[in-house]
C-alpha cells in the first residue's frame, strides 16, 4: 500500500469525530483530525449532559467499545442521576450533568495525549478520489492531506445556517464558520443532500434567577458512574432545577409566532421531533397551557444557565419577553440567545451497514450527517466509523453488530432501513431485544469483539473474564443458599409449608431487591462477595432469567433470517411476482439480509416470502 500523511482522516472534531479517531489510534493506526479550531474538540453545543433514556447504553457500549466519552462525563460530571429504576433493569439508565468547559478540556487533554493523533485546524473543502476510492482531501485552503479512508463527522457544520428571528447567519454554531465547499464536494460525487434542523435554548445568568420559586433536583448518592473505567469520586453535586413556563409565557410567544422561522417559512427542514421548540409546543400541544423547565448549569465556576426545554428561534427582544415570564425567571438575564442551524445529511440508503458509503469507497460517514441527533448517537456512529476504515484498508470483515448485540446495531439498522426525514434519536423502546441490551451488560455483549479488534488492552479483558466467573460462582451460592422462614420478618407471610427458602428464590419475588437481601448475606460471613458489581450482576441474572431466555428465543429466531444472506450483486429486477414498491425498495436499501430486507420500512411480510423464494434458488443455482 502507498504511503500517505495518515491512515485515516477525519473530518470534524466533535463527539463523532473524537471517538473515531481514537478508535484508529487504539488499532495501531494513525489518524488526523481536521477541525476549525482545536481547542473545541467534543465542544457540547447544545445540552451539557451526557446519558439519558436509551443514550447511556450507547455510551456504555461506546466504554465497552474503549471509548472516552464514558470517562470523560465521569471525570467532569457535576451531578449524576439514574432514570427509571422503578422499571425492569431493561430501561434502567443514567444521566450525568456535565462541566461543559472541564469535559471539552478533559478531551482536548486526552487527545493531545495521543500519539498516534494529529489535530489539524483546517475547513477541508473536497475528497480527493484515486480509481474511485478516497486518498485524501483537500483543505479550504488549497492544502492536499494524503491518506487510506476518510471519516465525516461534520455535524451541524455542513452546509450549516443559523436562524435567530429574521436574522440569518452561515455557521455551524454560533460564532463559527460553516462548511460549504464540502457540501458542493459531495453534490459533485453524486451524493443525495437534505436539509434537517436542530436548535438550542437561550443561556441565563444564574445571578439574575430567583431560585426560591424553583424546585430542586439533587443528585443521587452513591454516584452511579457511566464508564467501568472511572475511579469513585467524592464531590458535593451541584442541584439542578425545575421550574415551569406560564400563561403569559404562552401569550407571548404565540403572538410571536410569525416572526419565528420555522412558522415564517424561512425554515423549511424538520426539526427534531422529542425536542420540539418552545414555539412548537405551545402550537402542537394547544391543550397544555404551561411546560417544564430544567435549568441545568453549565458547569461548577460559571453561573451560565441552561434552560432545557425552552429551545428557540424567536428574535432576541421575544426571548427576552419570554424567558421573564417563565416562573422565578422575572429577573433573568440572557448571556446568549436561543437559535435554530440548518444544515445538510445524507439521506442513508447510501451508507452500508458498515458506514462505508455505496458511492466511494474508503468514504464513511458518522453523526449527524446521517440524520442522528446527540453526542452520545454521534460517538458511537464515529468509532465504528474508524474501526471499519481501519478495517477495511486492512482487508479485514467490517465490524457489523446487529439489533439483538447492541443499542449501536439497533441504530445502524434503523438508518440503513428506513428513510431519515427528521433528526434520529435513540430511546430504550428502539430495541425490541432491550432486556438482553441493558447498560449493566454492555461488557459481556461487545469485550470480545474490542479484545480481537485490539480496542481495549488485555489485561482488562482478563479482568472482566474474572468479573464473569465471580458473577457465575456468586449465582450458585445463592441458588444453594437457604434461610429459614421465621428469619425472613415481614417476607415470612409469603411462604407457606416450608421451612426454609433459597435466596434465590427471594430474589424473584415481587418488590424484593438485592438491598432486602444484604442483612441476610450479612449473617454468611465472607460467603458472599463484598463487590457490589458481583452482587448486582447475579441479582438481575437471577431475577430476570425467565424473561431473558424467552427473548433469546426470539433473537435466535432474528439471528435465523439474519443468516439468510443476501449477496451484493443481488439484481431484484428479475424476481416475477414482487411488487414494483418492494423491488425499488430493495435496489435503493440494498439489503444485507432476510431479516434486514423486512424491516425496510414499505416492505410487507408477502414481499418477503417471494425474496426468500428466489434467494434458495439462487442459492441452489449457485451450487
Amino acid at each position: 500500500m502507498s504511503n500517505r500523511d495518515f491512515d485515516i482522516i477525519v473530518i470534524g472534531g466533535g463527539h463523532a469525530g473524537v471517538e473515531a479517531a481514537l478508535a484508529v489510534s487504539r488499532m495501531g493506526r494513525t489518524a488526523a483530525i481536521v477541525t476549525m479550531d482545536a481547542s473545541k474538540l467534543a465542544l457540547m453545543s447544545c445540552n451539557p449532559a451526557i446519558g439519558g433514556i436509551g443514550k447511556s447504553q450507547l455510551v456504555a457500549e461506546v466504554d465497552a467499545l474503549g471509548g472516552v466519552m464514558g470517562l470523560a462525563i465521569d471525570a467532569t460530571g457535576i451531578q449524576f442521576r439514574r432514570l427509571n429504576l422503578s422499571r425492569g433493569p431493561a430501561v434502567w439508565s443514567t444521566r450525568a450533568q456535565a462541566d461543559r468547559r472541564h469535559y471539552n478540556q478533559f478531551i482536548v487533554d486526552y487527545v493531545a495525549s495521543d500519539k498516534h493523533v494529529t489535530v489539524i485546524e483546517a475547513l477541508a473543502g473536497d475528497i480527493l478520489l484515486e480509481n474511485g476510492r478516497v486518498c485524501g482531501i483537500r483543505t479550504e485552503d488549497g492544502r492536499p492531506i494524503s491518506c487510506h479512508a476518510v471519516v465525516v463527522a461534520t455535524g451541524t457544520f455542513l452546509g450549516g445556517l443559523i436562524h435567530i428571528g429574521e436574522q440569518k447567519i452561515r455557521a455551524g454554531r454560533i460564532g463559527e464558520n460553516a462548511a460549504y465547499q464540502l457540501s458542493e464536494a459531495f453534490a459533485r460525487m453524486g451524493f443525495q443532500l437534505g436539509r434537517l434542523k436542530t436548535g438550542t435554548p437561550p443561556r441565563l445568568d444564574g445571578k439574575t434567577i430567583d431560585w426560591s420559586q424553583c424546585q430542586i433536583q439533587p443528585g443521587d448518592e452513591p454516584m452511579p458512574r457511566l464508564s467501568y473505567r472511572s475511579k469513585p469520586r467524592k464531590f458535593e453535586q451541584t442541584p439542578c432545577w425545575l421550574t415551569r413556563t406560564t400563561a403569559r409565557t404562552r401569550q407571548i410567544v404565540m403572538a410571536a409566532l410569525e416572526q419565528s422561522p420555522m412558522f415564517s417559512g424561512q425554515i423549511s427542514s424538520t426539526g427534531p421531533r422529542y425536542c420540539p421548540s418552545i414555539e412548537d409546543k405551545f402550537f402542537r400541544f394547544a391543550d397544555k397551557p404551561t411546560h417544564s423547565l430544567f435549568l441545568e448549569p453549565e458547569g461548577n465556576g460559571t453561573d451560565e444557565i441552561y434552560p432545557n426545554g425552552f429551545s428557540t428561534a424567536l428574535p432576541e427582544s421575544v426571548q427576552h419577553e419570554a424567558i421573564r415570564s417563565v416562573t422565578g425567571l422575572e429577573e433573568a438575564v440572557i448571556t446568549r440567545p436561543g437559535y435554530a442551524v440548518e444544515y445538510d445529511y445524507c439521506p442513508t440508503w447510501q451508507i452500508t451497514p458498515s458506514l462505508e458509503t455505496r458511492a466511494c469507497a474508503g468514504l464513511f460517514f458518522a453523526g449527524q450527517i446521517n440524520g442522528t441527533s446527540g453526542y452520545e448517537e454521534a460517538a458511537a456512529q464515529g468509532l465504528v466509523a474508524g474501526v471499519n476504515a481501519v478495517l477495511g484498508i486492512t482487508g479485514e470483515p467490517p465490524l457489523i453488530l446487529d439489533r439483538s448485540e447492541a443499542y449501536i446495531g439497533v441504530m445502524i439498522d434503523d438508518l440503513i432501513t428506513r428513510s431519515v426525514t427528521e433528526p434520529y434519536r435513540m430511546f430504550t423502546s428502539r430495541a425490541e431485544y432491550r432486556l438482553a441490551l441493558r447498560e449493566d451488560n454492555a461488557r459481556d455483549r461487545l469485550f470480545a469483539h474490542a479484545n480481537r479488534l485490539g480496542l481495549i488492552p488485555g489485561d482488562e479483558f482478563d479482568s472482566f473474564r474474572q468479573l464473569q466467573s465471580d458473577t457465575a460462582t456468586e449465582i450458585d451460592k445463592l441458588r444453594k443458599t437457604r434461610v429459614k422462614i421465621a428469619e425472613l420478618g415481614s417476607l415470612a407471610d409469603r411462604f407457606e409449608k416450608t421451612d426454609d427458602v433459597s435466596l434465590e428464590k427471594l430474589l424473584k419475588i415481587p418488590g424484593v431487591g438485592l438491598e432486602d437481601l444484604m442483612p441476610l448475606l450479612a449473617r454468611f460471613d465472607g460467603r458472599f462477595s463484598d463487590q457490589p458489581e458481583v452482587l448486582q450482576r447475579a441479582a438481575i441474572r437471577i431475577r430476570y432469567e425467565g424473561y431473558i431466555a424467552k427473548q433469546q428465543r426470539e433473537i435466535a429466531k432474528f439471528k435465523k433470517l439474519e443468516q439468510e444472506r443476501i449477496p451484493d450483486d443481488f439484481s431484484y429486477a428479475r424476481i416475477q411476482g414482487l411488487r414494483t414498491e418492494a423491488q425499488q425498495k430493495f435496489e435503493r436499501f440494498r439489503p444485507t439480509s432476510l431479516g434486514q430486507a423486512g424491516r425496510i420500512e414499505g416492505v410487507t411480510p408477502a414481499d418477503v416470502a417471494v425474496l426468500s423464494v428466489y434467494l434458495k434458488r439462487h442459492r441452489a443455482g449457485a451450487a
